[in-house]
C-alpha cells in the first residue's frame, strides 16, 4: 500500500512544481485565468508522471532509504516527464498559452522537490538512527550476513535482525530461487541473484568493501539444486564464512556447530583478525566542538549549491563512464565513518566488472581503462560523494574513510570526527606516505580542525590535483611530535602504549594497503 501512497505524494508534488513554475514565469502574479490556461498541460504533465515514475522506480525504496542512484533516476525521470508532456500538449493545442520558460522551470522545480524530499527524509532517519545508536566498543561488533531463499522464514529473519539486532546483523543482499527474482526487494533488502551464483556475489560484496561472514539459508537445503549446494560446501570448507542453516537451528535447538551459534557479544581474542576487531575512538583525543557545532551546516549547504552546480559535469561524467565501462556509473564500498559506524561512500565507477563473462576473476591491470585512470587522477570519480556530505556522511574536509580491513584500531582517533572528500594527510603527501604516516596526519587534524584550516586544505587540494602528490616532511615530523609528546592524558597515554605494536608495525609497512583508499 505504501507503493501507491509514495506515488500520489510524487504526483501530487508534480503539479505543485508545476503551478510553482507557472508563478515564477509570471513574476509571482497568480491568477485563476492563468492557472485556467495552463490547465491542460497541467493535467498532461500528471498524466505523463504516472507511468514514468512507475518504470523509474520512484515508488519502490522507503524515502528514508534512498541512494544516489534512487535521486538520480528521479532526476532522469524529471527530465522524460517534461519531454513526454511537451509532446502530448503539443499534439492537444499546440502548447497553446505555455511559454517557452514554463517546462525549463517546471524540470528544476520538479528535480529539486522531488528529489529533495528524499534527501531530507534519508538525513532525518540518519539523525534517529546515529541517535539510537550508541558508540561502537570491543564489546561490540557488525556481522555481514547473506540470506538464500525468499519465503516467510526470510522475512521473519530481516524482521527479527531490525527488531532484536540493529547495529549488529546487517544484512546485504539475498539470493532468490530463480532469475525472475533478481533486482526485486523484500523488507529493503536487495536480491542480488540466485544461489548459483554465491562465489560471484561474495566476490562482488567484497570489492564493495562488505566481507560476508555469515550464510544464513531460510530454503530448505534438499530443495536447492546440486550445483548450489556444492558451492555452498565449498565456500564453507574453503573459508572462514559460517554456513548457518535455519531448518537445523529450529530442529537441533542450536546444538550444532559452536562457531554459527557464537554470542556476538563474546570479548575479542587476541587471535582475532584485525579487520573483525570493532573500532573505537579514543576518548583522550577530541576535535574542538565550539568549530564541530556549525562545520556541519556550512557542509550541508555548501554541498547542496555544489549539487546543483555540477550538475551538467556529473551527467557528462556518467555518461562518459557508461559508454566505457556499462551501468550501473556509480559504485558503492562500506566504510567506516563518525564513531566507526558504517556508511556508503559513492563514486562513479573507475574500473570494468571484478569478474568476465564466464565467472572468472580479473586482475586490476585488466579492469583499468584510459577514462577510468582520468578520472581518478582528476578526482572527478569523486563527484558522487557531494550526497554522502549531504547527508550527513561525510564533510568537505576530514580524514579520508578506509575500507573496514585497511582501519587499525591503533588509528581508532581519526574516526572522532567525520571522514571527508579530502583532508590533511591528502595535500601533505596522500600516496606518497605511509599508513603510519597518514594516520599521525589525520589525528593532527582531529585536534586542530578550524575554518581557517579547513579553507587551506580546500585550496592545497586544488594544487594537490594540479601538480601532484609530494610529501610533507616538515609537516609529518610536526604531526608525529604532538603525537608522542609527554603531557598527554592518562587515557590518551595508556590507548597509545596498548596500541605501541599497532604503530610500530604501521612505520615499518606491514600494514600494506593504500591509505588513502
Amino acid at each position: 500500500m505504501h507503493r501507491y501512497t509514495l506515488l500520489l505524494i510524487d504526483l501530487l508534488i508534480v503539479a505543485a512544481s508545476t503551478i510553482g513554475a507557472l508563478i515564477l514565469r509570471d513574476n509571482l502574479e497568480v491568477s485563476t485565468d492563468r492557472v485556467l490556461d495552463v490547465l491542460p498541460y497541467l493535467l498532461l504533465t500528471v498524466l505523463a508522471a504516472v507511468p514514468v515514475l512507475l518504470l523509474v522506480g520512484a515508488n519502490r525504496t522507503l524515502w528514508r532509504f534512498s541512494s544516489p542512484i534512487d535521486v538520480a533516476r528521479v532526476v532522469v525521470g524529471v527530465l522524460v516527464i517534461v519531454l513526454l508532456a511537451m509532446a502530448l500538449a503539443f499534439i492537444f493545442n499546440r502548447l497553446e498559452n505555455v511559454s517557452r520558460a514554463l517546462p525549463i522551470l517546471q524540470a528544476m522545480l520538479m528535480a529539486t522537490a522531488l528529489g529533495g524530499i528524499r534527501v531530507a527524509m534519508r538525513v532525518r532517519h540518519a539523525r534517529r538512527s546515529r541517535a539510537r545508536k550508541p558508540t561502537p566498543d570491543y564489546e561490540t561488533r557488525q556481522e555481514n550476513v547473506l540470506l538464500v531463499g525468499v519465503n516467510p522464514i526470510s522475512e521473519l529473519f530481516l524482521r527479527s535482525v531490525e527488531e532484536y539486532a540493529p547495529g549488529r546483523v546487517k544484512v546485504f543482499g539475498i539470493l532468490g530461487p530463480s532469475e525472475r527474482h533478481r533486482g526485486r526487494v523484500l523488507r529493503s533488502c536487495p536480491i542480488l541473484g540466485t544461489p548459483e551464483e554465491l562465489e560471484k556475489v561474495l566476490g562482488n560484496l567484497e570489492v564493495h568493501g562488505v566481507p560476508i561472514s555469515r550464510i544464513v539459508i531460510t530454503a530448505r537445503f534438499d530443495k536447492l539444486s546440486a550445483t548450489a549446494q556444492a558451492i555452498l560446501l565449498r565456500v564453507e570448507q574453503t573459508s572462514n564464512i559460517v554456513l548457518d542453516i535455519f531448518a537445523e537451528r529450529v530442529v537441533f535447538n542450536g546444538t550444532g556447530r559452536r562457531d554459527a551459534d557464537a554470542d556476538l557479544s563474546d570479548p575479542p581474542s587476541e587471535k582475532r583478525r584485525a579487520r573483525d576487531i570493532p573500532l573505537v575512538v579514543d576518548p583522550g583525543i577530541r576535535p574542538p566542538e565550539h568549530y564541530l557545532r556549525w562545520k556541519r551546516a556550512l557542509d550541508a549547504t555548501a554541498a547542496g549549491l555544489a549539487i546543483l552546480a555540477a550538475a551538467p559535469l556529473m551527467l557528462f561524467v556518467s555518461i562518459l563512464v557508461a559508454l566505457d565501462t556499462g551501468l550501473p556509473t556509480i559504485f558503492w564500498q562500506q566504510r567506516p565513518g563518525l564513531r566507526g559506524w558504517p556508511f556508503r561512500l559513492y563514486k562513479f565507477r573507475t574500473m570494468g566488472a571484478p569478474h568476465d563473462r564466464s565467472g572468472g576473476r580479473l586482475s586490476e591491470a585488466e579492469r583499468h581503462s584510459s577514462i577510468g585512470r582520468f578520472l581518478r587522477r582528476t578526482r572527478l570519480d569523486e563527484l558522487p560523494q557531494l550526497y554522502n556530505i549531504l547527508v550527513g556522511d561525510m564533510s568537505f574536509v576530514g580524514p579520508r574513510p578506509l575500507l573496514p580491513v585497511d582501519q587499525s584500531p591503533a588509528f581508532a582517533a581519526r574516526l572522532a570526527i567525520r571522514p571527508g572528500l579530502t583532508g590533511w594527510a591528502q595535500i601533505k603527501g596522500g600516496r606518497e606516505l605511509t599508513v603510519a604516516d597518514k594516520a599521525a596526519l589525520d589525528i593532527w587534524y582531529v585536534r586542530n580542525a578550524s575554518l581557517w584550516l579547513d579553507l587551506r586544505i580546500l585550496l592545497g587540494t586544488l594544487g594537490m590535483i594540479r601538480h601532484g602528490e609530494r610529501a610533507d616532511r616538515a609537516a609529518i615530523r610536526q604531526a608525529w611530535r604532538e603525537l608522542t609528546s609527554p603531557g598527554r592524558n592518562p587515557v590518551q597515554d595508556k590507548t597509545l602504549d596498548d596500541n605501541s605494536s599497532h604503530l610500530h608495525k604501521a612505520s615499518r609497512g606491514e600494514y600494506a594497503r593504500d591509505f588513502s583508499a
